[in-house]
């Protein structure tokens, strides 16, 4: 009998009945996030040393690229899926990271390093956002939470080691090229096991739509009309919207601020690395239990002080002035997260019905991920006009505000938990 499918060969839903393609694809989104976990501790120090650029310039550029072409590859992402199937851009995403690592390795202007950005932010909209729907298409109904904390768990706990990695690579060796050997390794990896054994999940989506009675509208709707429901006027949709906005806007943020805090405050390369790890490793690990939660407790409650304590974070990471303090703030960072952030996805899957489910998802990564873009332009322009820790203070103020919108607007019509099935 074959994996999914029962004694008549029909579609089968959850976990248990799709471990191996589950298992994976949790596999293939741990490549995809070592693969932006490259960039995470050394790509500033690259500008500044081979590209005689201000920190804070590369970081209002760089970031800003990425996070722009990754949210529009988000939203294309969730369309496409529901257009020409899941696996097929699963693999033009793995194809779009193939020339990155060697873009950065071989750069001789910052041009270069900006165009490897917009390739990276294309496969991470194409690839992440695929394996999340195709979790979320395998397991159904019941396991909806469970099943995210585990894909962004994997995905942030290899950011985490990508980034680790890098440090002492670069301590070693040097900035360029033998850090991104590692890219080379990650790109062959992911595209072989997605073309080769990936299998598609369009078909799930389809089965869970016949036996899909919730009471927020059946069938399929237009483009617009799914971007204006989780953008503006689903009540819940849109609070969800909002928050995966601003938790990237502090990730934008952490990425290229953090890094510039540590360094000021004199540490070496190979502890700024560390630290640059520690925060998307506890995030990571912490979605093994945070999104499992979230199918017995609910979603609001881990998605409004997710966003609280990632708020707490932040400002003790501006505050701070040694290592422990740092450390201190990337572990409550990481912590608030991992709360909101797989919990956030299984909320969208809640909602949104299974007929247009993949465009939602899109939809929602297309303004979490724009939250890049703010970030980058906010972090720049508020350390010129501010300084490093008044900027760091004004995301962390953001942050707590979005946690109070979502504590005003989530769960006014529906219970935001993964919906069981009729007996």
């Amino acid at each position: 009998m074959r994996e999914g499918k029962g004694r008549d060969g029909a579609v089968r839903l959850g976990l248990r009945a799709n471990l191996a393609q589950f298992a994976l694809l949790v596999v293939v989104n741990a490549f995809v996030g070592a693969r932006v976990g490259l960039e995470r501790a050394i790509l500033l120090a690259v500008a500044e040393a081979d590209f005689q650029l201000a920190a804070r310039t590369a970081i209002l550029s760089f970031i800003l690229v990425f996070g722009l072409v990754k949210a529009v590859a988000n939203y294309a992402a969730g369309t496409l899926a529901d257009a020409v199937g899941r696996k097929r851009v699963l693999v033009a995403g793995w194809l779009a990271a193939v020339p990155v690592p060697f873009l950065l390795m071989w750069a001789p202007s910052w041009g270069w390093v900006l165009l490897a950005n917009a390739l990276l932010g294309a496969s991470q909209g194409l690839t992440w956002s695929t394996t999340v729907i195709m979790k979320i298409d395998l397991v159904g109904p019941r396991r909806r939470g469970l099943a995210m904390g585990l894909n962004e768990s994997a995905g942030y706990g290899a950011v985490a080691l990508a980034a680790l990695a890098t440090g002492y690579v670069a301590a070693a060796y040097g900035l360029r090229p033998e850090p991104f050997y590692l890219g080379v390794a990650f790109a062959a990896a992911g595209l072989l096991l997605s073309a080769l054994l990936v299998r598609e999940t369009l078909p799930h989506a389809r089965r869970e739509a016949r036996d899909h009675h919730p009471p927020q509208g059946q069938g399929t709707l237009s483009r617009r009309e799914v971007f204006l429901r989780v953008s503006f006027r689903d009540r819940d949709l849109s609070a969800i919207s909002q928050a995966g906005l601003v938790n990237n806007l502090n990730d934008g943020m952490a990425w290229g601020l953090f890094p510039l805090l540590y360094a000021g405050a004199g540490l070496p390369l190979e502890r700024i690395g560390q630290l640059a790890a520690l925060y998307p490793a506890v995030w990571g690990v912490g979605q093994l239990l945070t999104g499992a939660l979230s199918d017995r407790l609910g979603r609001k409650g881990l998605i409004v002080w997710g966003m609280w304590v990632q708020a707490g974070g932040i400002a003790v990471t501006a505050l701070a002035s040694g290592p422990a303090g740092f450390a201190a703030g990337a572990v409550l960072l990481g912590a608030g997260t991992a709360m909101a952030y797989p919990t956030l996805l299984a909320a969208i899957g809640d909602v949104a019905h299974p007929s247009w489910r993949a465009s939602a998802v899109g939809v929602y990564r297309l303004w979490r991920d724009l939250g890049y873009a703010v970030g980058a332009l906010m972090a720049g322009l508020a350390a010129d006009a501010l300084g490093l820790e008044a900027a760091v203070g004004l995301v962390a103020a953001l942050t707590f505000a979005s946690g109070a919108v979502a504590a005003a607007r989530l769960g006014g019509r529906r219970p935001l938990t993964a919906p069981r099935p009729s007996p």
